[in-house]
Formats: structure tokens, sequence, C-alpha cells
């Protein structure tokens, strides 16, 4: 186990503060999203991008994956994609010494170290329930066969939320297997709308640095799960979690508007998600802004709304929001 001082985590901190300068050359604002999309890849989860047309996703990741000297493959998700157009397949060589043939493993573009699935939602189940195993276990299985990932290994897919037409929504079982569900917006400012239109229609070209190799990264992940929370967060965390759910909660808008809370792996994720975030921060440990800044991504995709809540257009954000105003209040939401 390595142990975390305090030179450790500022000599972190500043290689975190430059990779973001780095992706900030291309990038122009949404800060918060690259945080996030760090926190989850420090952490070592996957991330769901949502987002409309235009909001440069795609470059984003490409960008951090340039920024981390890691291998980059781009997948676009159509209809008629298979799973062996991911996963690979066996092809059939001659040895030209021998005369012998075999069949020989081509490995798909899941073997790389940052994968974009691009439009996720435009491919059918059985494509989509391909990236199960390579998500939850860095490893496919094909003819009986078990291959390694390559490590690290992020995933991250993007969805459109507008046109919904002829797409295959992401059943829960996988969407739980995202770390983090992050919303990407239109800028913020007029000026970040103006830089970016000032940095795409000219012919100058940031040249982007290398600042993490895959090797770094690996012992950054290990050093986010020795990151200190107290047990008092802990407990915090577990109540939160619980109060989710509409038969164990005592807070009536959860009761509300809620069908379905989140599981288990939320507080693991949450916990995990706050560890990474304060390492990023240059500290080595969990305070409680952390946890109430990573809520809403980690509890987006895992606490199911009812036919009335979506009629009302009330969202698990929504829900969140509640949540961590009412628990900070009264400490316990619990029957």
């Amino acid at each position: 186990m390595q142990e975390i001082t305090e030179n450790t985590v500022r000599e972190l901190a500043a290689k975190t503060m430059l990779l973001k300068k780095e992706i900030q050359k291309i990038i122009v604002g949404q800060e918060n999203v690259i945080d996030e999309i760090l926190v989850a890849l420090f952490a070592g989860g996957h991330c769901l991008l949502e987002g409309v047309p235009g909001l440069a996703k795609t470059l984003m990741v490409r960008t951090i994956a340039q920024a981390l000297h890691l291998s980059f493959r781009r997948i676009q998700f159509t209809p008629d994609l298979m799973p062996t157009d991911i996963l690979g397949t066996e092809i059939l060589e001659e040895d030209h010494t021998t005369g012998k043939r075999f069949f020989k493993f081509n490995k798909g573009p899941l073997f790389a170290n940052i994968v974009l699935a691009d439009e996720i939602n435009r491919t059918p189940p059985k494509t989509q329930s391909a990236l199960l195993e390579a998500m939850q276990e860095f490893e496919i299985t094909y003819g009986g066969q078990t291959y390694k990932l390559d490590r690290p290994f992020f995933i991250l897919a993007t969805q459109n939320p507008i046109e919904q037409a002829g797409t295959y929504p992401l059943p829960e079982a996988q969407l739980d297997r995202f770390l983090l569900y992050i919303k990407i917006g239109y800028p913020t400012t007029a000026e970040e709308e103006a830089g970016i239109l000032s940095n795409t229609t000219g012919n100058r070209k940031a040249d982007v640095q290398a600042v993490l190799n895959g090797e770094e990264i690996q012992q950054l992940q290990k050093l986010v799960r020795d990151v200190h929370i107290s047990e008092d967060l802990v407990q915090y965390v577990a109540t939160l979690i619980r109060a989710t759910r509409p038969n164990d909660t005592t807070i009536h808008f959860v009761k509300e508007w809620v069908r379905w809370g989140a599981g288990p792996r939320a507080g693991q994720a949450l916990i995990l998600t706050a560890k990474s975030r304060a390492l990023l921060k240059g500290r080595y440990a969990v305070m409680m802004e952390d946890i109430q800044t990573m809520a809403a991504p980690v509890l987006r995709h895992r606490i199911l709304m009812n036919f009335k809540a979506e009629a009302e257009q009330i969202n698990s954000d929504n829900v969140t929001a509640v949540l961590l105003k009412e628990i900070a209040r009264s400490k316990t939401a619990l029957g």
C-alpha cells in the first residue's frame, strides 16, 4: 500500500492542475465536466456523457486522451453494429513456412486505454451488453478464451438526449456500471462562447502535451483508495443512499416521486468519487463538500422516477437536491 504524504498529494495536485491546463488549451469552459471526468478516471470507473450535438463531447474525450498519453479508440455506435465489431473476431490465417492453417484472434477497438462509445443508445441491446463484462471485469471472453484489457481502461459513452427515435435506451443494469452520469450543457457565458468561436475557426492549432502516462494513472488509482474518510461521513453516505428508497425513507418527496432508489453500489461510487475529488483538490481526507458535489452525477442514473414524476418533469437531480438539504438538516431520514 502506498503511503499518502503531503508531498505526494502536492505533487499530484500540481500534475492534475497542469493536466487541466493542457485540456483547456482545446476545451473552453466546461470546467466542472472536466473535473468529473478526471474524478471518474482516477477512481477507476467509467462515464456516461449526455449533451446535445455540438458541445464538443468527442473533442473533449480525444483531448483528454492526448493529455494523458494513452491509446484512444472511438466507436461510432449504429443500429447494425455487432458485438464482434467492438470485441474482435477470429480469422483464419496460414503459416507460410509450414502451410498449416490456424485461427488468430484480432482484437477489436475495446483494446485501448480510453474508448469513446459515441451515441451508445443507437445500437441494439446485444451490442450494448457486450460492454458489460469489459466495464466490470476489465476483460472480455471470446470463443471460450479470456483476454485481459489494457490498463488503465476507461470508457466514456455519449448519448443525445433530444433525438430518441430509433434508439435503444440503456437498461438500468448497464447504467449502474457507469460510475458517473455527466450532463454537458451549453457555454455558461458569452465570453466562453466567443472563445470557442475564435479557437475553432482559425488555422492555429494548440499543441497538447502529455502529462501523465498509464503507469502513473494506475498508481493514482491505487492512491485514491487510501484517502481517508471518517466514520461519520461513511454513515452520512449510508443514510443518504438509504433515503433514496421509498420504502425506507421518511422524506415525503421521495415517497411521492421515486419508484426505485439507489443500491449499495451507489454508496460505493459516492465514497470512491469523493476520495478521488479530494485528492484532485490536493487533500488526503474526504470532506462533506466532496460528497455533496459528487452526489448528483453518482445518483442521476441510479434513482428511478415513477410515472407521475416523469409527467411532472421531476427528475432524479431534484430528488438529490432535496435529500442533500433534508439530511443535512435532520441528520437522519430513515424510519
